[in-house]
């Protein structure tokens, strides 16, 4: 029996191409800072902490601690005093960065629906990012977390793995404490959101044009298909979940 859904963020819940996004969000995050950081070493940095990140593999510390200790040693300042100044960023220049995004009119109701089945909602992204810009994009795809009570959102405060690693789905089954068979993955990333998922169990659902082929044969999908076609498909009874 179905008792979670984990539902993967970018370019899933809301249209976002992280192509796109990811160096306006540097671009704007770097210009706010320059006053102290010069641009061109805060954005090598930034990426040096991303990708300590998404090495960790769920053995050791949050994300956020090993971004930590591996940017603010090399920027040369306190965490103490930064990260005041990030939230403020957070707060007041990363809105700017919505109209790069698309809502996506079947998030809304997808989600709704999934809470009317009484199952536990997890907003699945890869956590890379504080939980306020998070927020901020579950705002833009029209499912904000003020008003849905997810059981779990994913972020570098809370998470011990990126989704580049099955530990990350594992420690949203400890959380839940669900089995693998009793949720359901729906995400983009074949590798982040599909074979991750896949590989410690859970069912999955792609999001991706139906003519796509996966990468890999040996992945049983629940499904395939745009984020509309997976509302049509639930609400014609064709996909029973």
């Amino acid at each position: 029996m179905l008792k979670a859904v984990l539902f993967d963020l970018d370019d899933t819940l809301l249209g976002n191409s992280m192509e796109v996004f990811v160096p306006a969000y540097f671009e704007a995050l770097t210009r706010y800072m320059a006053h102290l950081i010069p641009q061109d070493r805060l954005i090598a940095e930034l990426m040096r902490g991303t990708r300590a990140m998404e090495k960790n593999d769920g053995s050791g510390p949050t994300n956020e601690e090993v971004f930590a200790h591996v940017f603010y040693p090399a920027v040369g300042y306190e965490q103490s005093v930064l990260e005041p100044l990030f939230r403020q960023f957070y707060l007041h220049e990363f809105p700017n960065l919505q109209h790069l995004t698309q809502q996506r009119e079947e998030a809304r109701p997808l989600v709704e629906w999934a809470f009317e089945r009484g199952w536990r909602v997890v907003v699945a992204t890869n956590p890379l990012f504080p939980r306020l810009p998070i927020e901020h994009r579950l705002s833009w795809a029209g499912v904000p977390a003020d008003e849905f009570d997810y059981a779990l959102l994913t972020c570098y405060e809370n998470m011990h793995a990126t989704k580049s690693h099955p530990a990350y789905y594992g420690e949203i089954l400890e959380r839940l404490d669900v089995r693998p068979n009793e949720c359901l993955m729906v995400g983009d990333h074949w590798e982040w959101d599909i074979l991750q998922s896949s590989s410690v169990g859970i069912p999955a659902y792609w999001i991706a044009e139906p003519t796509h082929t996966p990468p890999t044969d040996d992945v049983a999908l629940v499904g395939q298909g745009t984020l509309a076609e997976l509302w049509g498909q639930i609400e014609t009874g064709v996909l029973s979940l």
